[in-house]
């Protein structure tokens, strides 16, 4: 039996035998039974009043505790404050070393609450964003971080991609801004300004270089192919030079199609989002881009369509093209004879599709992730002798992202691979709505450009 509960019991005993005592005194049993009652209930309203007033004073409960029942709750309770004392010691070194941490991190970092209010920065934010913590506590973001684009791109909840902006206050630098939600439903923002400025100049510099390399590379290109084709056609070439000159023009043709990559990427990276938007008529381009396919393959593979015919999409004509005839040309070029390549176009819940699906050799998985990158080949033998650029895949990505829309690749080694292209909901468009709507265009807008 517990310590406490046997000290209980002798109270109970002594209560009984002064009771008995208080009879033989010529009490009455009834009379002598209440008075130790109220006694007892005394002494219990007397230890709860105390611990009552302890807890709300907040006082550290440490021994001597009473004795019997009284003490063992009080105990209990003293332990129950030593394991909270703990654990909030435990959190504020934590927070103390987060604290350390985040001041040292030299991305800016701001904190804002559910109503977009800054509830914390760190010291970087101060250089980077000219936001200072505590003084900007309270304060809006937009009131103290000014740029047109930053409050839409907050409200509008798509962090999937960053913002990069001048800062109003150091227009001599470059920020990359990102988003993150958390805490309880998401309500809270983390916001982390990166300093891009030598990588955003290094993309100025590499994407000026490339676009000017290419266009002086075009003009004596243009003239070394064309006195190949004069030699190729004249009949005064000796036979024994025929195959160097076809070689040399086969050559001539790969290069003037880098050239060319290299300029729509030069094109796409120039602004990011799609200009001249129009209802395209998807159908009807991908009935032009599959007949290409078809001479391409030159009867070695088999094709299944799947198209809505009903389905069209709100973007730029010319770069949707070139995004899904990269896709398909390059399933033709990098799978063997009797492969089956299917092309799908259709409407989902979350929206339109382009899919393009073969049964050829597959891809490593560690090779997927950079399959966008440019130049990058999976297999350097088998794409130079397809007449790969390795820059197709660039392209489709730029497009994809120019139109808010994403790239999905899957693949197994021996299992073919699916390449599916996934536009927002939004962007879709049915016949019937274009002709609800037609005022709104130009007649040229619909169908597919030169």
């Amino acid at each position: 039996m517990r310590r406490g509960s046997v000290y209980e019991l002798g109270w109970i005993v002594a209560l009984a035998l002064a009771a008995v005592v208080l009879i033989a005194m010529g009490l009455g049993w009834a009379e002598a039974v209440l008075l130790m009652l109220c006694l007892l209930l005394a002494r219990h309203a007397w230890h709860l009043v105390r611990l009552a007033r302890l807890i709300r004073s907040q006082h550290r409960l440490v021994p001597p505790f009473p004795k019997g029942i009284w003490g063992d709750i009080y105990r209990a309770i003293g332990q129950y404050q030593q394991r909270g004392r703990k654990g909030r010691k435990r959190q504020v070194r934590f927070f103390r070393r987060f604290r350390e941490a985040a001041n040292s991190v030299p991305d800016a970092l701001v904190v804002l609450d559910k109503n977009r209010r800054i509830e914390w920065a760190n010291p970087a934010a101060q250089v980077l964003m000219d936001l200072a913590w505590p003084r900007d506590e309270g304060k809006a973001l937009f009131e103290v971080f000014e740029h047109p684009e930053l409050a839409d791109y907050i409200s509008a909840g798509e962090y999937a991609r960053p913002l990069e902006l001048a800062p109003a206050h150091n227009r001599s630098i470059m920020l990359s801004i990102r988003v993150a939600p958390f805490g309880e439903r998401k309500k809270q923002r983390l916001v982390v300004g990166r300093d891009i400025t030598k990588i955003f100049h290094l993309n100025l510099i590499r994407r000026d270089f490339v676009a000017n390399a290419s266009h002086e590379l075009r003009t004596p290109l243009t003239v070394i192919t064309g006195f190949l084709e004069t030699l190729a056609d004249s009949a005064q070439t000796p036979s024994n030079h025929r195959r160097p000159l076809t070689l040399m023009q086969h050559q001539a043709e790969r290069m003037r199609s880098i050239i060319e990559d290299l300029l729509t990427l030069s094109r796409l990276e120039m602004d990011e989002h799609a200009s001249d938007i129009a209802p395209v008529d998807v159908p009807n381009e991908l009935e032009q881009i599959v007949a290409d396919a078809i001479a391409l393959s030159g009867g070695q593979h088999r094709f299944s369509l799947d198209i809505d015919s009903d389905l069209l999409l709100l973007g730029k004509d010319s770069e949707l093209r070139s995004a899904f005839s990269n896709l398909l040309f390059n399933a033709v070029k990098h799978t063997p004879p009797d492969s089956h390549i299917q092309l799908v176009w259709a409407h989902t819940p979350s929206g339109p599709i382009f899919l393009v699906e073969d049964d050829g050799p597959g891809i490593e998985r560690e090779h997927i992730p950079r399959l966008t990158e440019r130049f990058y080949r999976v297999d350097e033998a088998r794409s130079r002798a397809s007449g790969g650029t390795g820059l197709g895949l660039a392209i489709v990505k730029h497009v994809l992202s120019r139109h808010d829309a994403r790239l999905a690749v899957a693949s197994e080694p021996g299992q073919g691979s699916t390449f599916t292209c996934h536009f927002p909901l939004g962007s879709a468009l049915s016949a019937a709505q274009i002709e609800h709507h037609a005022q709104a265009w130009a007649p040229s807008a619909l169908g597919s450009a030169g």
